[in-house]
């Protein structure tokens, strides 16, 4: 090997090692354990920053399940289940499947529901001639999520996404507008912008992620640590039968005065009403 052979081959060595990557486009760098304040603090202000720039000045928030499919989608499984059910009367999981096809169909009006009041939301947003107060913000999946972005898209209008990373596969649905859907790491960051503009939460029905953001926003409200707004559970029928807050106030780990933190709304108009009354806008 000639001399330049081996200065050239040293040179290579150098450039080529991670040390020399510039380091804020040196991504092995950047996920190391000890600059994880560094990425919460990128993703906080990432999409504050955009999200400032896009004018966005309040958000109506809409939480809710995967699972709650619409109507088509929910027949479509029904009638595969209830096939399987009749070539297999004796399967137990099969007939688990059928039992949870019929409950997913019953709950498809969720959907359409959720569709609908943000179609409202939006809509009232056109006659204000205003595209920066409450624009419709989910976490951006299927399910209610996908609802909320869509009833703003049906309207004509702008709505927002704070999607997450997960260990199985999480794409955004194709309803929220481009330029305003985020993709978060962190939950804790997650739920910070979900809450930061918030003018009103409405949580329709759903599991475990569902009820997180509810308790976090349950318990934020109860200790003064956010703003006063709206916190509107959707369908008293369900919420009631997975949580007995009454309960809890009769065994006195909550106060009578805690179980005002939230009301039920029945129907789209009605929760929009409520919003519409809390802030004092026609």
């Amino acid at each position: 090997m000639s001399e330049n052979e081996e200065i050239q081959k040293r040179l290579d060595a150098i450039m080529n090692d991670p040390s020399y990557r510039v380091a804020y486009l040196d991504e092995d760098y950047i996920r190391r354990e000890e600059l994880r304040p560094l990425r919460l603090e990128l993703e906080l202000l990432k999409p504050e920053m955009l999200m400032e720039e896009a004018g966005i000045e309040s958000t109506v928030v809409v939480f809710g399940g995967t699972q709650v499919a619409p109507a088509d989608h929910a027949k479509e499984r029904l009638d595969k289940a209830e096939a399987a059910a009749k070539d297999n009367p004796d399967d137990e999981s099969v007939q688990r499947e059928l039992f949870l096809a019929k409950r997913v169909m019953a709950k498809s009006r969720y959907y359409e529901e959720c569709r609908e009041f943000s179609r409202i939301v939006t809509e009232y947003n056109h006659t204000q001639k205003n595209d920066g107060e409450f624009i419709v913000k989910t976490g951006g999946g299927p399910g209610i999520m996908e609802a909320g972005n869509r009833g703003a898209f049906d309207a004509g209008g702008k709505s927002m996404a704070l999607n997450i990373t997960l260990p199985f596969e999480q794409t955004p649905n194709s309803y929220v507008t481009p330029g305003l859907c985020f993709q978060f790491n962190y939950f804790a960051i997650r739920k910070m912008h979900f809450l930061l503009r918030a003018k009103a939460l409405v949580c329709f029905p759903g599991g475990f992620g569902t009820l997180d953001e509810l308790f976090t926003s349950l318990t934020l409200k109860q200790t003064g640590r956010m703003q006063d707004i709206p916190i509107i559970l959707y369908s008293k029928e369900y919420w009631n039968n997975i949580i007995d807050f009454q309960f809890l106030a009769d065994e006195g780990v909550i106060q009578d005065s805690h179980l005002a933190l939230f009301q039920y709304a029945e129907t789209p108009e009605e929760t929009w009403q409520i919003i519409k009354d809390f802030h004092g806008v026609k």
